[in-house]
């Protein structure tokens, strides 16, 4: 199962990035999606994530400026990071809970990650 991640790259502190990711579709349903992290010399952690439920979660170190948002119809969620700082360079992956219809299974998933680098 691969989670096909787009947007990235070099960002301007104060810029903005939109972040999207998309699930394969007909026999897997979300369960949860969004987005960690890992910068240079740190653990992976948790940015956003938005469950099936609408129901979001996210990091103190980006609320009010990062946005987790999801199309249904095409499988796919998208961050929306606004007010980028330097401390935000990082590998981003995309993450997915999935479950898989013909199998009644469930499965933890991960994007291949891009970098967001935060710089002038």
């Amino acid at each position: 199962v691969q989670l096909a991640e787009a947007g990235g790259g070099l960002v301007q502190p104060g810029g903005s990035r939109r972040r999207s990711c998309t699930a394969p579709g007909s026999i897997f349903n979300i369960v949860s999606m969004g987005w960690h992290r890992q910068g240079p010399g740190k653990p992976r952690e948790l940015v956003a994530t938005l469950n099936s439920g609408h129901v979001t979660n996210s990091a103190e170190s980006v609320k009010g400026r990062f946005t987790i948002s999801r199309d249904n119809a095409k499988n796919a969620v998208y961050l929306q990071m606004n007010s980028l700082k330097p401390e935000g360079t990082a590998v981003y992956y995309c993450y997915a809970r999935l479950y898989q219809t013909n199998r009644s299974t469930f499965g933890d998933y991960w994007g291949q990650g891009t970098q967001v680098t935060v710089s002038s």
